[in-house]
């Protein structure tokens, strides 16, 4: 989907412009995708799991930039990016197109400056522009930094999916399943 930038300040004074991911970031995204896996444990996969080449990031990017039901966002500071954000809908029967469901994640030394709230309000707001009703997130539930940030933006803990991950050193962890009602926004 394409949308229009927006600029805010983020607490150590420097700019932020979050904008629509286009497939000319399809490099950057792929360095994205493996140093911000290595930086926690807390997202889906592993560094060894980006496999993507850069003509089918490019094309996968193109895909969700031209969907106006996809939502793929990036905060920019000082001209780099900082990390990554989508909204897509979970499916398209009638019983379930009302919902919708959020990822983000942002490189670490981009954290606690305020971007992650900028970008699950911006994307909240044009969720709401789409005309879905709600959206969805699943995160481990050991990761209550995430937990408090998306408390902070509005979404409500609805329950929990039992041994969802299972990390290579063998453990298991839950995932906290929290919605946002959209309603409000439309």
């Amino acid at each position: 989907m394409n949308f229009p930038e927006k600029k805010f300040i983020l607490k150590d004074g420097r700019t932020c412009v979050l904008k629509p991911t286009t497939p000319d970031y399809a490099e950057e995204m792929i360095e994205y995708m493996k140093a911000t896996a290595a930086e926690t444990p807390f997202l889906l996969r592993y560094p060894d799991e980006v496999r993507y080449t850069v003509e089918r990031e490019r094309g996968l990017l193109a895909e969700m930039f031209e969907d106006p039901y996809s939502i793929m966002m990036l905060p920019i500071v000082d001209g780099k990016v900082a990390g990554n954000g989508s909204i897509n809908g979970i499916g398209t029967k009638r019983k379930i197109i009302h919902r919708c469901s959020l990822a983000i994640a942002l490189y670490k030394e981009y954290w606690g400056l305020g971007i992650g709230t900028a970008m699950i309000e911006y994307m909240c707001e044009l969720a709401a522009q789409i005309g879905w009703q709600q959206v969805d997130l699943e995160v481990v539930a050991e990761n209550e930094n995430a937990q408090a940030l998306y408390r902070k933006c509005g979404f409500i803990e609805s329950g929990r999916i039992h041994n969802a991950v299972r990390y290579e050193d063998g453990s298991y962890h839950d995932f906290v399943v929290m919605y946002k009602d959209l309603t409000a926004l439309q």
